[in-house]
């Protein structure tokens, strides 16, 4: 008999996750499916990383670490946060996880208590609402859209907070969307925030170095606004390390503390080899990080020329990571045979069967109007992808 706690029962599965466990198992029954699906660079880690890691293993680095991670990563993300940032934290304000999600959700079991309401603009990625739930926050929504480039503006943030306020999760550059804020934008945010000063700011800055024409800014840089900031980054999407599990929080020394307290009771410290990989990482120039970077600039104007032709689509032109986030709504009602197409879910499903494109609906990320479109994949797979989307659309009625 199972006896599973509500906790777990009332807990959504990963709408990314679940997508591209789909198409895996379309592509083992012998379907020739796309993904477009999964938000990780189809690039392998650059090979001075790699050398790091099989130079740790060698040299010994396979015993615990201590919580918050070696002395020495955590000196290079100081480095490495005072060279691109302009900010200034010692180690002891720092700590390293596995994976930027972790320290997500360390400093929001950190922070939030029952009841409190944690602000959230929309679309949002996808774990932040099951991150805030099992929390037992409130998430409060600002809803953007295509017309807005997907920004909340500073009346929006002010009409959404409350006593009850909490946190505020920024996510620039943002999945699902590619926006990014600029310094002027966060710092019309931060005047509004200084009026209340009981909200923390989490600021979920994992795209760091995917940006294009806007460039990375962080509202920690806006002064009054570092002390309340806790910026959580990693390797994951930058460098091309999804699968060396390697996240970071900077923030104010209280609550760095608080989440080495916190991830001392769930996993200790991450992976040494990833530690020693990641140091590397922070340390060496960032040349191979900014030719990925072009790739995905590239790649993004091939995935809006070929949107741009279809139809009915709504884009607004994402500034930074490697998502497109259309808007499919006029789609809404369209039929291809007895099926109807009336939700984001049912559009994917659609490419699915009639292209053998993967997606990832809209509905998962708060705003069921729109597809998230992942770029991550080679021109020649983006080409013959957005060709077949193109051709199954046109064949609705």
């Amino acid at each position: 008999m199972q006896h599973l706690s509500k906790r777990i029962l009332d807990l959504e599965e990963s709408a990314t996750i679940r997508m591209a466990q789909l198409a895996r198992k379309l592509k083992s029954e012998g379907r020739d499916i796309i993904s477009l699906s999964l938000g990780e660079p189809d690039f392998n880690t650059p090979e001075y990383i790699g050398n790091a890691a099989k130079k740790a293993i060698d040299e010994g680095y396979t015993h615990y670490t201590p919580v918050a991670g070696y002395a020495e990563l955590r000196k290079a993300i100081s480095d490495k946060l005072l060279r691109d940032n302009g900010l200034s934290y010692d180690i002891n304000q720092i700590v390293s996880s596995t994976g930027a999600k972790q320290s997500l959700m360390n400093a929001i079991l950190c922070l939030v208590e029952s009841g409190d309401e944690v602000i959230v603009p929309s679309p949002y990625w996808v774990s932040y609402a099951a991150m805030i739930q099992l929390a037992e926050g409130k998430m409060i929504n600002i809803p953007t859209t295509v017309e807005s480039a997907f920004k909340i503006t500073p009346e929006q943030l002010e009409n959404a907070i409350t006593p009850k306020s909490k946190l505020l999760m920024l996510c620039s550059p943002s999945n699902p969307t590619g926006a990014v804020y600029s310094e002027s934008e966060l710092r019309s945010l931060a005047e509004v925030l200084k009026k209340y000063p009981q909200i923390i700011i989490i600021s979920d800055e994992i795209y760091e170095y995917i940006t294009f024409e806007t460039p990375h800014f962080s509202i920690a840089q806006i002064e009054g606004m570092y002390e309340r900031t806790a910026i959580v980054n990693g390797v994951s999407k930058g460098f091309a390390m999804t699968g060396w599990r390697l996240g970071f929080l900077a923030a104010p020394e209280w609550l760095a503390k608080a989440c080495d307290k916190i991830q001392g009771q769930f996993t200790s410290g991450t992976s040494s080899i990833s530690q020693k990989a990641a140091e590397a990482a922070f340390t060496e120039n960032l040349d191979e990080v900014y030719a990925m970077r072009d790739k995905f600039k590239e790649r993004r104007d091939l995935v809006l020329d070929k949107l741009n032709a279809i139809d009915g689509l709504k884009i607004s032109i994402p500034q930074g990571a490697f998502y497109v986030f259309p808007d499919i709504s006029a789609f809404f009602g369209k039929k291809s045979g007895d099926f109807q197409i009336n939700s984001s879910e049912d559009f994917c499903m659609y490419i699915l069967d009639e292209a053998n494109v993967s997606l990832v609906a809209g509905s998962a990320f708060g705003d069921d109007n729109c597809v998230r479109i992942s770029y991550a994949n080679s021109e020649e797979n983006l080409r013959k992808a957005l060709d077949k989307i193109s051709a199954a659309l046109a064949k609705l009625k």
